[in-house]
C-alpha cells in the first residue's frame, strides 16, 4: 500500500510539473485573448495543415507518442485527443493514429496496473464488478470488446478493470483496438468537420451554421445512434 501511494504521488507530481511547464512556455508565446480568437484558430490551422503535409511521417509519430503519453502515464481521457486527431489528419487517418495511440497507451496502463496496483484495484473494484467475472471467464475477447464498445465509465477505470479478471494481454490489446474504433471514428469525423468549417469561413460561423453543417450533423447523429446502441448492448450483456 505504501508503494502504491508513492507511485500515485510520483505520477501526480510528474503530471503537474509537465502541465505547468507546458502552460508556462505556451503562454510565454501567446496571450489568452489570442488563443481564444477565431483568427488565431484559422491562422494556426493553416500552419498546422501545411506543416503536416510537408512532414507527415514526423507529425504522425509525434502525435502517436503524445497520445500514448496522454493515456499513460498522464491518465487523460480520449475525446480531446480524438477531436484533435480528426482536425489534423482527417477522419480516416486520424482514426487510425488515435486508435493505435489509445490502444497502446491503455495496454501500458494495464501492464503497469497489473504489476504495481493489482491488490489496490481488487480492493477498490472487485465487489462492485464481481458479477462480470463469470462473463469475462466465459469469453474474454468478446466481453472485453463489448465492454470497450459500450463504455459508460471513465476511460481510466475502464482500462484497469480487466485486471480483476486476469485478462490475457493479447485479448486486451485487440479487443480494445476494435472496441474503441467506432466511437473514435465518429468523434474524429467531427474534428475533421470542424477543420473544414474553419477552412471555408473567414469570419466566425454561427453555432447553428456549425451544427447544421453536413460535416458536423451527420457524425453527430451517428454518434448519438451509437450511444443508444451501446445502452441497449449494456442492458443485454451486462445486466445484473
Amino acid at each position: 500500500m505504501e508503494n502504491t501511494k508513492k507511485i500515485k504521488l510520483f505520477v501526480g507530481l510528474s503530471y503537474l510539473l509537465i502541465l505547468c511547464l507546458f502552460l508556462y512556455f505556451f503562454f510565454s508565446k501567446f496571450t489568452l485573448s489570442e488563443i481564444t480568437s477565431y483568427d488565431f484558430l484559422r491562422d494556426n490551422r493553416t500552419y498546422l495543415i501545411e506543416f503536416k503535409k510537408s512532414n507527415l511521417f514526423l507529425v504522425i509519430i509525434s502525435f502517436l507518442i503524445l497520445t500514448i503519453l496522454w493515456v499513460f502515464p498522464f491518465l487523460g481521457f480520449g475525446s480531446p485527443v480524438v477531436l484533435l486527431g480528426g482536425f489534423i489528419f482527417g477522419k480516416w487517418l486520424g482514426t487510425i493514429v488515435v486508435v493505435v495511440g489509445l490502444t497502446v497507451g491503455a495496454t501500458f496502463l494495464y501492464i503497469f496496473g497489473n504489476y504495481f496496483l493489482k491488490n489496490f484495484i481488487r480492493e477498490k473494484f472487485l465487489n462492485k464488478y464481481k458479477n462480470l467475472e463469470f462473463k469475462f471467464k466465459k469469453s474474454e475477447f468478446i466481453y472485453l470488446f463489448i465492454f470497450r464498445l459500450v463504455g459508460g465509465i471513465p476511460w481510466q477505470i475502464q482500462s484497469i478493470l480487466p485486471i480483476l479478471f486476469d485478462v490475457k494481454l493479447k485479448n486486451y490489446f485487440f479487443s480494445t483496438l476494435l472496441g474503441v474504433t467506432p466511437g473514435v471514428f465518429l468523434i474524429s469525423s467531427i474534428g475533421s468537420g470542424l477543420e473544414k468549417i474553419i477552412e471555408s469561413n473567414v469570419k466566425v460561423p454561427g453555432i447553428t451554421d456549425i451544427i447544421f453543417s453536413r460535416e458536423i450533423y451527420i457524425p453527430l447523429l451517428a454518434f448519438f445512434a451509437l450511444i443508444l446502441t451501446t445502452i441497449v448492448l449494456r442492458k443485454i450483456f451486462f445486466k445484473n
